[in-house]
């Protein structure tokens, strides 16, 4: 029987190379193979950041559909009545260019039509012959038509960058106007939440409390929402918060507060234009009593503990339509128990891909399964549930909530 190869002479083996007729290691050629296909992949990681076709895919879909909207908007407004449905395709394709040729300044709107032309002449090029002989024909259009809409990509890139950060300070600030967190209020525990349809948003929140009678304090609760949407609804938002905070300073009744808020935005709103639906309201610890204005705001959705269901519809009409509207107050009694939900549009009107609105029904279905939990916890479990139902559709208004449970 012949000998077993000792340990160390196994081992000497495995140091000095392998075994005649064992498995080679693989050459550092194979590995130098991989490395340009090493490099790609980190390149096409750094470029999708990681995102899958599908993520990317439905990213561009969604992006695409807000683009034609966008552009939809001018289209119809610039068509004659029934034009949009009827009329004939090379006439609605001339509206639409229109409207994408209006959103660029002139000089861009020329390098536009020079890249596209020049992109749809035909081309030749430079031949070679025989006995070093060079023809030259036509010149080759297209590569001058590709380099001057890259020119115009580069202009237009360079002016999203600038507006993307402007766009985010404004964000920051808006974030730092708005509470992160609630402020404790006796015999309430209270959650919010706020999402944009863009960077900023025009929706409004905040409790805060007011100075009321000697020796009791009351506390205010806003949920507002300025009509539009980014930019101009963020800046009538700033406005609102601080015409509000100023206001409850002062000794006055909830109805005087409305009244001056009222013929606050009436002078900012643009001759109604830019209206503000608002609810406000003001609780007292020692009563338990909401006295509340609905400004032709949501009625908000007041659960009791039994289970039946009330709104709080009493106010009047927007603030910023009519400086002398009237408004009218209300006021209802929060037991333990009672759960009180304030929410802008953007939530029940937030649509899925057939057009559905998510609606109230379901919104009340939802408040109503979870009322043993939390508020932090079931306002979570309400914007979950929004966001299944719309799927991929892209967000169309700011959503904002305001839930409260009565303990």
């Amino acid at each position: 029987m012949p000998a077993q190869p000792s340990t160390a002479s196994a081992s000497q083996r495995s140091s000095d190379g392998p075994a005649p007729g064992g498995p080679q290691p693989p050459r550092v050629r194979n590995a130098r193979r991989t490395e340009p296909f090493s490099k790609l992949d980190q390149f096409w990681n750094k470029v999708t950041e990681g995102l899958q076709l599908s993520d990317l895919w439905s990213q561009f879909k969604q992006e695409a559909q807000s683009g034609y909207r966008f552009y939809q908007r001018d289209y119809e407004a610039a068509a004659p009545a029934g034009q949009t449905k009827r009329g004939k395709f090379f006439e609605r394709a001339q509206l639409l260019m229109w409207a994408i040729l209006n959103k660029l300044s002139p000089a861009r709107r020329v390098l536009l039509l020079i890249g596209v032309v020049l992109l749809i002449l035909p081309s030749g090029g430079v031949q070679f012959h025989a006995k070093n002989e060079v023809q030259i024909t036509t010149p080759n259009f297209q590569f001058w038509g590709g380099l001057a809409l890259f020119v115009l990509l580069m202009l237009e890139i360079a002016d999203r960058v600038v507006m993307k950060r402007d766009l985010e300070i404004a964000r920051d600030i808006q974030s730092w106007l708005l509470p992160t967190t609630p402020p404790l209020v006796p015999g309430l525990t209270i959650a919010f939440a706020t999402r944009p349809a863009n960077t900023v948003a025009g929706d409004f929140y905040d409790v805060f409390s007011r100075p009321g009678a000697p020796g009791e304090e009351r506390f205010l609760l806003a949920v507002a929402d300025v009509a539009g949407k980014s930019i101009p609804a963020a800046l009538l938002m700033a406005t609102f918060q601080a015409s509000l905070r100023t206001l409850s300073s002062t000794p006055c009744s909830l109805l005087e507060l409305v009244g001056g808020m009222n013929r606050y935005a009436c002078s900012n709103s643009q001759g109604g234009l830019r209206f503000t639906t608002a609810f406000i309201a003001e609780f007292n610890p020692a009563t338990r009593w909401l006295n509340y204005v609905n400004a032709g705001h949501n009625n908000p959705i007041l659960r009791r503990s039994s289970g039946a269901v009330e709104r709080l519809a009493a106010g009047g009409v927007p603030l910023g339509i009519q400086s002398d509207a009237p408004y009218f107050a209300a006021e209802v009694a929060l037991a333990p128990g009672d759960w009180l939900l304030i929410f802008t549009d953007g939530l029940v009107e937030a649509e899925n891909q057939f057009g559905e609105p998510y609606g109230e029904d379901r919104l009340l279905s939802v408040l109503s399964a979870g009322v043993a939990t939390a508020p932090d916890l079931l306002l979570q479990r309400i914007i979950s549930e929004v966001n299944s139902f719309v799927g991929a559709t892209p967000q169309h208004d700011d959503i904002t909530a305001m839930l409260i449970k009565a303990g």
